[in-house]
């Protein structure tokens, strides 16, 4: 028979059977009811009193808590609360007379499953009792379904990404709504010991606006992990993790999670909980732990995959570089065609991202030119068969850069440069928009940078004679809207330049 044991009884349950603990200040009826439900097949033990009640909380893992409303010390209502706070997974019952049937609901309006009605028929306490024990059988698969889908999800999210900012996204959106985080923090490890501060988002409530969430301390955090397995504290006691508290709001609760890869820690992730009275559980620890046990692997790779962009991008643009270094002529040219080019984007009111990309694009524009094998700044004009070479360097780029995945969005800009408006440029002879707008937005500050720089074959415009040349070319060689913001965005440019000294074309 499933056991029967007091408060002060430390001997472990027998079976797997749940764990129920009757708190009740008369001796009777604890024994009364811990005989019926241990026939029942519980394991049971008894307090006489709310305190009593925490003790044996704290000494052992109990599935429900059958509680009397009226104690001394202390009643069910403050045991609720206590339960609620430091033992949320418990299922909690109150027994009850008929005079504080009010109070018996304000309990269950507070998180208690249900209440029983003093003088009570043992058939209606143990089916209640079964009821709530369903209860939370159902609530724990939930969770546990929805644990695996969040995991999945992440799992699959960050799997298929090599880009730190969709990875740090994916997690942080996680920790946000599995974990209903008011705020999430990510620091990361920067290579040579030292941590900083990779991400910080605010759950989107009016509530929080004002709300500052702090800033972690890794020395603290370190200094926490070599002893400790894990970090989840209430209130106050978690200021002591941040070298710059908190601001606007109280401290409700924090949940820290280490990312590891190997024995290695590469970073943390913090949830923290502003509102008053809602404080993490252990099952959401569990869940911020193992979502930051996925995305450690994801994170370091999406790292080693932003090294290596960084250095591919260097090696191109040492390429492109190159190629302006040539001649004397060419010198700076992509630095200059990329800065025009950045101006005119943003005044056309790109999104940052394209800005960028036709940044990187008009830098690298030339790149084609490593396979023009012959002198493209000599004296005089080309010959056809020089020019026929020359028009291959479009090409050239697109090949160069093609195996390059990363690298893939600024082939447009690349390979489509010296298209005209009128259709009669090249290589593919595109017309219009049919241009990619990339390709329209270098080609304009391609052609000013080149009308106002000193060639071989001729020596540069003034700026004026390139302003008046180049709206003449607008609607034939280039994008007439293009050419109108670029007179606009250079006429500031050289402005600001002036003011501060810096040479402009003449």
């Amino acid at each position: 028979m499933p056991e029967t044991q007091h408060a002060d009884d430390l001997v472990a349950p027998l079976s797997d059977a749940p764990m129920i603990l009757v708190v009740d200040d008369e001796h009777v009826i604890r024994e009364i009811l811990a005989d019926f439900l241990a026939m029942e097949g519980f394991n049971v033990r008894t307090a006489d009193d709310g305190q009593s009640a925490l003790v044996e909380l704290s000494r052992a893992h109990y599935d429900l808590v059958l509680s009397d409303l009226k104690m001394p010390n202390m009643g069910g209502i403050e045991l609720l609360d206590a339960i609620a706070q430091h033992a949320p997974s418990v299922v909690t019952i109150i027994m009850t007379g008929f005079g504080t049937v009010e109070t018996a609901i304000d309990a269950m309006k507070r998180g208690a499953y249900d209440y029983i009605m003093k003088p009570f028929k043992m058939e209606e306490v143990v089916h209640t009792v079964r009821r709530g024990l369903e209860r939370k059988k159902l609530a724990a698969e939930n969770l546990r379904l929805r644990e695996a889908l969040s995991l999945y999800k992440v799992s699959e999210a960050i799997a298929n990404s090599l880009s730190l900012d969709e990875v740090l996204r994916t997690v942080v959106d996680a920790a946000l709504d599995e974990v209903a985080a008011d705020a999430v923090l990510v620091l990361l490890e920067d290579g040579e010991g030292n941590f900083f501060e990779r991400a910080r988002v605010m759950r989107e409530d009016p509530t929080l606006a004002n709300i500052d969430p702090g800033e972690l301390s890794a020395a603290k955090l370190d200094e926490h992990f070599e002893h400790e397995h894990r970090l989840k504290v209430q209130g106050n006691r978690g200021l002591s993790f941040f070298s710059r508290p908190p601001a606007g709001a109280d401290l409700s609760s924090l949940v820290v999670t280490r990312l590891r890869m190997t024995a290695k820690t590469i970073g943390y992730m913090a949830a923290c909980s502003f509102s008053p009275g809602k404080t993490f559980d252990e099952g959401q620890r569990k869940l911020l732990h193992m979502v930051s046990d996925r995305a450690a692997a994801s994170i370091e790779n999406a790292q080693l995959y932003e090294d290596l962009r960084a250095t591919f991008k260097q090696t191109i643009s040492g390429l492109a570089s190159a190629i302006d270094k040539m001649d004397r002529y060419t010198a700076g040219h992509s630095e200059r065609v990329a800065g025009y080019a950045q101006l005119l984007a943003i005044k056309l009111g790109l999104p940052e991202d394209q800005i960028e990309i036709v940044r990187q694009a008009a830098l690298m524009h030339d790149i084609g030119k490593i396979g023009c094998v012959l002198n493209l700044n000599k004296p005089g004009i080309l010959t056809e068969r020089e020019y026929e070479i020359f028009k291959q360097h479009p090409g050239f780029g697109r090949d160069i850069l093609q195996p390059i995945e990363f690298l893939n969005p600024i082939i447009p800009g690349v390979h489509c440069h010296h298209e005209r408006w009128d259709g009669h440029g090249y290589p593919d002879g595109l017309r219009g928009k049919d241009i990619p707008l990339i390709a329209r937005i270098i080609s304009v500050a391609d052609v000013y940078d080149a009308m106002t720089s000193d060639r071989a074959y001729r020596k540069a415009l003034p700026h004026d004679a390139t302003v008046s040349a180049r709206e003449r070319c607008a609607g034939t060689q280039v994008d007439p809207d293009g050419a109108n913001e670029c007179v606009e965005v250079i006429a500031v440019d050289r402005s600001e330049r002036i003011e501060r000294g810096d040479p402009v074309p003449d």
